[in-house]
């Protein structure tokens, strides 16, 4: 095995470097020092990370490195680490390598045999965990599930038997959908928190059920990224709710709602959403479609 021991600056090393996720009060003294003593800082957005550098008098150069230069940017830093240079890696919010293509420079310096340096931080995920009131261990940490419905529910029938406390990413504009698919796949009584704005102003926690989380969504207008801590299971795998309908296409299963639970077409709109991760719209556009 090859051992890794020095820390600070020196000869082609890459730091990964923690940067507040919300509050700039959460700047540990170790990362200013480090972006002020490295040659170069590669950022995920150097629109963003000039911000801060200039709150911090940091004037150490900019580089880009993101998903969409992640060769070319990736060919820099290892030619800077090459020639002997220092290099701080960091991402818009929190730990590089967390949802962001952190994790293919560190794979491809640690191969080419330079020093990978942890700089620690703020972390979203770790800060909604400890505070939602859910068991915090064991967690397993996902991130962002697939924008595919296909993909997304192939993942959720994987995480739904975990008994672990489950955290995930979403941006505001998505957390309708994945809540309704959340609950369909989970089922309505499984506990939730969504913790939004970490460490901001509007900093928020929100408890409850699934069912009570996407009542709240749709009654609300949704800002701010959002952290899912989700219960784990109970170890029992809960058969989807209303199977019954799964045969049923959307119109049957809205009209069979209004005749067994005596619902107004509305209502039964709604709740034909709510079990099939759809929005209302969608199948208020379904069960009407014949009288068109």
């Amino acid at each position: 095995m090859k051992s890794q021991k020095s820390a600070e600056p020196g000869g082609g090393k890459l730091f990964l470097v923690g940067t507040p996720i919300g509050n700039l009060e959460d700047m540990t003294y170790r990362a200013i020092r480090i972006l002020k003593e490295v040659d170069m800082i590669a950022a995920e957005d150097t629109r963003n990370t000039i911000r801060l550098c200039n709150h911090f008098e940091i004037k150490t150069p900019l580089t880009s490195y993101h998903e969409h230069n992640i060769e070319v940017g990736g060919e820099k830093i290892l030619a800077m680490l090459a020639d002997g240079k220092t290099v701080a890696l960091v991402s818009d919010a929190g730990m590089p390598c967390i949802s962001d293509p952190g994790a293919d420079i560190v794979a491809k310096a640690i191969i080419a045999g330079y020093d990978v340096v942890p700089v620690p931080g703020a972390n979203a995920a770790i800060s909604a965990l400890v505070a939602s009131g859910l068991v915090p261990q064991p967690f397993m940490f996902f991130g962002f599930l697939s924008r595919q419905k296909k993909a997304r529910n192939i993942q959720l029938d994987d995480l739904k038997q975990r008994e672990e406390t489950v955290i995930l990413y979403e941006a505001p504009h998505r957390l309708k959908e994945t809540l309704r698919a959340l609950q369909t796949n989970f089922g309505g009584t499984r506990s939730v928190v969504l913790a939004r704005e970490l460490t901001k102003r509007f900093e928020e926690f929100l408890r409850g059920t699934l069912e009570e989380a996407v009542l709240w969504a749709e009654s609300n207008e949704i800002r701010g990224e959002f952290c899912i801590v989700i219960e784990g299971s109970d170890g029992v795998i809960v058969e989807e709710q209303q199977e019954w309908w799964n045969d049923l296409e959307i119109r049957d299963h809205v009209t069979e709602l209004m005749e067994r639970k005596g619902l107004r077409s509305k209502e039964a709109i709604r709740e034909v959403a709510n079990d099939r991760g759809l929005s209302r719209r969608d199948v208020y556009k379904e069960f009407h479609v014949e009288d068109e």
